[in-house]
């Protein structure tokens, strides 16, 4: 029997994160094929979760002054956040080079192509990673282009006796400067942080839409599974799609922005229907702040919870970058496929099962556990990545790992702020710990985790962030079962969490 009174919400879940499954992913993977560096990419994703947190507050003061067009307002940012990641599809992505060496005595100077020569990016000189028909392996040349059309290589390239015509793209570590002084680097980052802030707001006002409507009692896994469900299944099909495009590069990501417009045109249909609660702008949250860094559990819980999300944007913000290198290294074909089949995984494998069955684990072995838990199969999921020989190893384990890791750390954190939280102060609580897991814990780690993929290696990266997942997880047990057990013996903490011993654990089972 289907619940009327569910359905809308149910509905908005599934094509909201349908609008979001083919794009959000592929952010990053743009920004790459843009020719920005993970160093950069690892700090503008860094930046967004403190947009996040002055956004929020934000628009709660305004649906505040203007309840009457709460509604209203909703929907023109679910528009808003549709129009500027469609507005990332036109930005120009930067073209090949192309230079033809006809051999001259003594001469260096080649002709340019006119068309291609245009895009100068404003710079005169700077590096280039160039291949020949007339060698086999590329070669890191500089290039000097002049206002006649006239491009210098240097010397330090082996020419031929022979004509040849070289390819050649930007050196990201060279080109730097030019590119993010140009209009394409902060048009992308400005649509980019428009549609990320409003898709974060819109998410924050769903799960108070849920709430609001399923009571205090109700089980809101049960409705969240469907905006997995929409993810995963419009990131799958974008995939799908995308490999009956040709792979040009201009045309690639066309599916991914059809299947977002279509989706965001009948949630849009589907908010006109939906009954949106008061949003209120927290109040006295420093003078609450205060109060709850008093407590060891609670310090402990929040410094843990911002361990969560470093060890998770390594996987939202880079995951996907990481397959497109692993791809080029083992020449793997079809690789929009496997992305898109990758966050398919994600989604629809054990992340439905652990949003179903996370209230039961919760209550059959505690809090404390399953926190301890997700961190030791974070480490694992991140280093079987690293070993991954490739692509297509990748989806298996996304989607068994998935589950314990996102899904399971996630509902761990909602409960376990809940119950933690003084009588009066849980949305202040659920507050705090949504901005040191998604504020704080990605903004730390999408900036150290770009700075390692640059310096150290993907690779090496995810074998630093597997050893710190399982450091996470060896000192939250230690933690909780010396320190924190002897301060709150025998007794439940201060706030009401019961923290289940293995025999207590043995005795609810039997």
């Amino acid at each position: 029997m289907i619940n009327k009174k569910l359905l809308p919400v149910k509905l908005h879940f599934f094509f909201f994160y349908a609008a979001l499954g083919p794009i959000f992913p592929q952010l990053p993977v743009y920004g790459k094929e843009l020719g920005i560096s993970s160093v950069v990419m690892g700090t503008v994703t860094g930046i967004l979760p403190f947009a996040f947190l002055v956004a929020k507050p934000a628009f709660g003061v305004l649906v505040d002054m203007c309840r009457r067009y709460r509604k209203c307002i909703f929907i023109t940012l679910v528009a808003i956040l549709a129009l500027s990641f469609a507005a990332i599809y036109f930005i120009p992505q930067k073209p090949l080079l192309k230079l033809m060496y006809e051999p001259s005595p003594g001469d260096l100077r080649q002709r340019c192509d006119d068309t291609d020569i245009e895009r100068k990016h404003q710079c005169t000189s700077q590096m280039m990673i160039c291949s020949s028909d007339c060698r086999d392996e590329a070669t890191t040349v500089l290039v000097t282009i002049q206002q006649d059309h006239i491009c210098v290589l240097s010397h330090h390239f082996a020419f031929t006796n022979q004509t040849c015509e070289f390819t050649c793209e930007e050196d990201a570590d060279t080109s730097s400067r030019c590119l993010y002084r140009t209009f394409p680097f902060w048009s992308f980052v400005t649509f980019m942080y428009v549609g990320c802030i409003g898709a974060n707001v819109i998410m924050s006002i769903t799960d108070a839409i849920c709430f609001d409507i399923i009571g205090a009692d109700g089980d809101y896994g049960r409705q969240r599974v469907w905006a997995t469900v929409g993810y995963g299944v419009a990131a799958l099909l974008s995939g799908y799609i995308s490999t009956l495009f040709p792979q040009d590069g201009s045309t690639t990501h066309a599916p991914a922005f059809i299947i977002m417009l279509i989706s965001v045109l009948i949630d849009i249909a589907i908010c006109a229907k939906l009954k949106l609660p008061v949003i209120q702008a927290p109040k006295n949250m420093i003078k609450e702040f205060k109060h709850l860094l008093k407590d060891g559990l609670v310090v402990t819980f929040l410094t843990f919870a911002t361990f969560v999300g470093i060890l998770d944007s390594l996987i939202i913000f880079f995951l996907l970058w990481y397959l497109e290198d692993l791809a080029v290294a083992t020449n793997t074909e079809n690789i929009k496929l496997i992305e898109g089949l990758t966050v398919a995984a994600e989604a629809l494998g054990g992340e439905i099962i652990f949003f179903f069955i996370s209230k039961k684990l919760l209550n059959r072995f505690g809090h404390v556990n399953c926190f301890s838990a997700c961190f030791f199969f974070y480490a694992l999921r991140i280093g079987l990545i690293s070993l991954a020989p490739s692509p297509w190893w990748i989806i298996p384990i996304e989607f068994c790992l998935n589950g314990p890791t996102f899904a399971m750390a996630y509902s761990a954190i909602v409960a376990y702020a809940n119950d933690l939280a003084p009588a009066g102060a849980s949305a202040t609580m659920q507050g705090i710990a949504a901005g040191m897991d998604d504020g704080l814990g990605f903004a730390v780690g999408s900036f150290v985790g770009g700075c390692l993929f640059k310096y150290i290696g993907a690779k090496y990266t995810l074998f630093v962030f597997s050893g710190f997942g399982f450091f996470c997880c060896i000192a939250h047990v230690l933690l909780h079962k010396t320190i924190l057990r002897r301060r709150f013996p025998n007794k439940r903490n201060s706030q009401n969490v019961e923290y289940k011993s293995q025999d207590r654990i043995h005795e609810t089972t039997c």
